[in-house]
């Protein structure tokens, strides 16, 4: 029986991966990296901190610690610059409705988040009351596609793990929610995602009344 619900936020509830490229093609362009939108997509799922180690593999580059430190709060500063305007238009489509019909189900809706500013973007964008609790990169220590995040979102919601349906967009989200004991359904291109239960390619293709029929025999 499903009992909690657990959405990623980049790429699954809004669009916010343009913010992020942008951000790391100017720390790219210091560096002297080439930096594509190809190689982006290898970032998504990632820590801001595992996001710059890939970075740096792309440009065959290595740097101490202080220089990293510095790198990623520069990459911060760029990014919250770049999302300061940003509003409900942001929102994916069909997102809003499926929030609206989970609500009303009276389980919980968790957002669980590597980005340490989720709260800033669901505030921004008008998605903050579908939550009932919110696990962002402040209160991680382990990213994806380690369990962490998504053992610590069951706990808050006080449902057990085999209990949570997890929504992601990226691969490595995807292998945290099956390796927390988790069901899954990836929101995106179904060959990154294989490892989800079902794969839809947005929300307008997903609808909370056919989850009986998707899980009943799972």
């Amino acid at each position: 029986m499903i009992q909690c619900f657990i959405f990623d936020l980049d790429g699954v509830l809004v669009n916010t991966s343009i913010y992020h490229f942008r951000a790391w093609q100017k720390i790219a362009l210091q560096l002297n990296i080439p930096f594509t939108e190809a190689d982006n997509e290898r970032l998504k799922g990632l820590s801001r901190e595992d996001s710059l180690q890939t970075l740096l593999q792309v440009g065959g580059m290595s740097i101490g610690q202080e220089e990293a430190e510095a790198l990623l709060n520069q990459k911060n500063r760029i990014y919250l610059d770049l999302i300061a305007q940003i509003d409900e238009s942001a929102v994916l489509p069909g997102v809003r409705i499926v929030l609206s019909r989970l609500k009303q189900s009276a389980c919980p809706l968790v957002l669980a988040s590597s980005s340490k500013n989720a709260k800033f973007v669901i505030q921004k964008t008008g998605l903050e009351d579908f939550f009932n609790e919110v696990v962002d990169g402040h209160q991680i220590s382990k990213p994806k596609p380690n369990p962490e995040i998504f053992l610590t979102a069951a706990f808050l919601a006080g449902v057990q793990a085999k209990n949570c349906l997890v929504f992601e967009d990226a691969a490595a989200g995807v292998k945290a929610a099956k390796s927390a004991g988790m069901r899954c359904i990836g929101i995106g291109e179904k060959e990154p995602l294989k490892e989800a239960d079902f794969v839809f390619s947005d929300f307008t293709r997903f609808s909370p009344e056919i989850l009986f029929e998707l899980y009943r025999s799972v």
